[in-house]
Parts: structure tokens; sequence; C-alpha cells
């Protein structure tokens, strides 16, 4: 703030409302700043950009001046610890008025969960937990949780409670074929209801069994309405000794894993699953 905006605020008084063309605006309210053509290189720079009303002064000779705070400002949020260089003053016909239908609403984003699961000391059940090592050093878009539940039955069924529009499970699954083989499964979800009503759903807390975790979490009041198990044929499941470490073909099959969830999250998160839409 300069000089001029110092004795600006000393001699003015507020204003709780004004009006920009047809739209009444006051404190909070949002604006595009449309600085003047002959202004200097800053309001070049503020030009388009949108702002809050922090304030609205009237001189002695009626004329409104506006304070702005930047969107954008990372002080705009500290209060009293927000810098003064952060304001901005102009006159009211230097800013337009946003209406409701042109704010920047919040974009909805699609809510991932992918869980690895399984064993490390049971050889190729931990194919889930590898997997999701890996995938958690990697970025994802906002709203995609990796996170490796290892045993944790019950932590992952509350997790699975949390309300996650979609959840990728990962996990050792032997189904009779070749090791190493990738499986992409989608469980039906009429059961876990039919399991909740009979009942069923009791969980272990240092346990991993996939159904009985969706069962549970189901009993929690979990919307288990898009679930998928990205699994593995092992070679190996077993307290053998040596079996600690993935076997050669399920280690191959982990980066193809990796791959394959990378290509789901962004299907999922354009909508594109049945029944899915994109937010």
């Amino acid at each position: 703030m300069n000089e001029w905006e110092w004795e600006l605020l000393e001699g003015t008084m507020p204003v709780d409302r004004m009006r920009l063309g047809n739209t009444e605006v006051g404190v909070g309210d949002r604006v595009r700043l449309h600085p003047r053509a002959q202004g200097d290189v800053i309001d070049a720079a503020l030009s388009g950009k949108a702002g809050l009303i922090e304030s609205i002064q009237q001189d002695y000779e009626g004329r409104l001046h506006l304070c702005v705070v930047l969107e954008e400002d990372p002080g705009q949020d500290l209060g009293l610890l927000r810098q003064p260089a952060h304001r901005f003053f102009f006159a009211p016909e230097e800013l337009e008025a946003l209406q409701q239908s042109e704010a920047e609403s919040p974009v909805r984003t699609t809510s991932i969960l992918i869980a690895g699961i399984g064993n490390i000391f049971l050889g190729d059940d931990g194919f889930g937990v590898e997997v999701a090592q890996r995938l958690s050093r990697r970025s994802w878009p906002k709203g995609v949780r990796v996170a490796d539940f290892g045993i944790r039955g019950l932590d992952l069924a509350y997790a699975l409670a949390d309300g996650y529009d979609a959840i990728i499970l990962i996990d050792a699954c032997p189904r009779g074929g070749k090791p190493g083989t990738l499986y992409t499964l989608e469980p039906d979800l009429a059961e876990l209801t039919a399991a909740k009503e009979d009942g069923a759903g009791a969980v272990e807390s240092h346990g991993m069994n996939p159904t009985r975790v969706l069962q549970m979490a189901s009993s929690l009041g979990a919307q288990l309405s898009h679930v998928l198990v990205i699994g593995c044929e092992p070679a190996t499941l077993g307290p053998e000794e040596g079996a600690m470490g993935l076997s050669p073909p399920v280690e191959a099959a982990v980066e193809q894993a990796v791959e394959r969830i990378d290509s789901l999250i962004q299907a999922i998160q354009s909508g594109d699953w049945p029944g899915m839409e994109a937010p």
C-alpha cells in the first residue's frame, strides 16, 4: 500500500454496499479486475484476475474506492497478518461484479482409494503391498489416495467407509492361471448386501480377507458402488522357508499392475466406468 492509499483510508468513511453495474456488492463479494488502460505494470499484471472486496470507502467528495484482495493471494486467509502490499484500490469502473453463475465453484474431483493388501512374509501374498509402494512414489491427481494396508483388515474396512467414489484393491488372487497373470475383477456387491443382512462381515484386526473386509465395510454403512480388484496369480503362497519376497513372474507383473491402475484412474476420473459419471 503506498502513501496515497494510507491517506485514502484516513480520509474516508466505510460503505456497506454499492452497485457495480446492475449488481449490488459488498464486503466479501467477488469481482473481476479491469484496471485502467493507462495504468502501470502492476495494473497490467492484475488485469482479468479475480478478487474479493475487503472494504468499500467513500471519500469526502462522494467518490467510492474499493479495496480488493486477490483470490490467489496466499496471505488472504491470514487476517491481520496479511501484508498491506497485498491490498489494491480500484475505482468502481475498474471492477466487474461476478455473478454466482460466473463464480469458479470448487471442482468436484472423483475420490479414489487404492489399497494394497497382503502379507509380505508369505511369498507372493505380498504382491499388493509391493504395488502400493510403487504407486506411492508417483504423483496422482487430487482425490486419489494410495495406501498399503498390509494385513490390517479392520483399518481398511473403516477406510472404505469414508465415502470414496471408487475403490481399487490390489491382492494376490489364486485362480488357477499362469503365475504372474493379472486379473481385473469387479466383486458382486449385491452379495455383500446379502451377507450384511445375514450378519456376516466379521474381520480380524490383523487378518486380510478382501471379501470379509468389504462385508464389514458395508455393515459400517459404506456405500460401495464401484469396487475393482487388481489381482495377480501367485506362484508361492505360504510360510515355506525362503518364501519372503516375490517370485520372478509375480515380480515382473508388479510394473504391469502399476500401469494398469494408472489407466484405470484416468478412466474413472473421466467417468469411463459403467454406471459412473464424471463429476
